[in-house]
């Protein structure tokens, strides 16, 4: 049985709703069930971007995650995946990027935010943006976020693979490969 709720988070500008509809793609073009619901905020200030993305064979009756229930907080700034700290299960992940995006002027220390993250039993912390400045630009790092979350998904990695090639083919080749690179180089830490 497939059935994962993730919420995407993140600061207005950093791919939260791309990797929202790469992972919806995936389950759509698979024949599995999606709801999503997305609260935008501030986002084009910089302020905070939140998806709830539940994925399922079966059918799904709410798009929002009970408190408790998430599977994956996938995220791209680290402060904003502690706000959502109180839907994770207790078997859940968080996946997220080391590097604060300081949005706020009382940003709390960098080594607090990453400490409290650490405190979470099942997390991974990933500088997506030196793994995209590695792959070639840093504008795909919210896809280097996505592959380091592949084993977290509940979605294969080749389904996945099949809706970057699909969202991205109207910008051309060369941005679904660096895309597809970016994925592969997630995947690998």
């Amino acid at each position: 049985m497939i059935k994962t709720d993730i919420i995407l988070s993140g600061v207005g500008g950093q791919g939260i709703l791309s990797i929202a509809t790469v992972i919806g793609e995936a389950a759509l073009k698979n024949n599995l069930y999606m709801k999503q619901s997305e609260v935008h905020g501030m986002s084009q200030r910089g302020g905070d971007v939140q998806s709830n993305l539940r994925i399922s064979d079966s059918p799904i009756s709410s798009d929002l995650i009970p408190l408790k229930k998430c599977d994956l907080i996938l995220s791209l700034e680290p402060m904003e995946a502690l706000r959502y700290l109180p839907y994770l299960s207790d078997n859940g992940w968080i996946v997220t990027s080391s590097t604060p995006f300081k949005n706020i002027p009382n940003y709390p220390e960098d080594s607090d935010v990453l400490n409290e993250i650490r405190k979470v039993k099942n997390s991974v912390l990933i500088d997506v943006e030196a793994i995209a400045r590695e792959v070639g630009n840093t504008r795909c790092s919210n896809i280097v976020l996505l592959g380091a979350a592949l084993p977290y998904l509940g979605i294969p990695a080749s389904y996945i693979e099949d809706a970057i090639k699909s969202i991205f083919a109207r910008k051309g080749e060369e941005v679904v490969e660096l895309n597809l690179k970016a994925l592969a180089a997630g995947a690998k830490k």
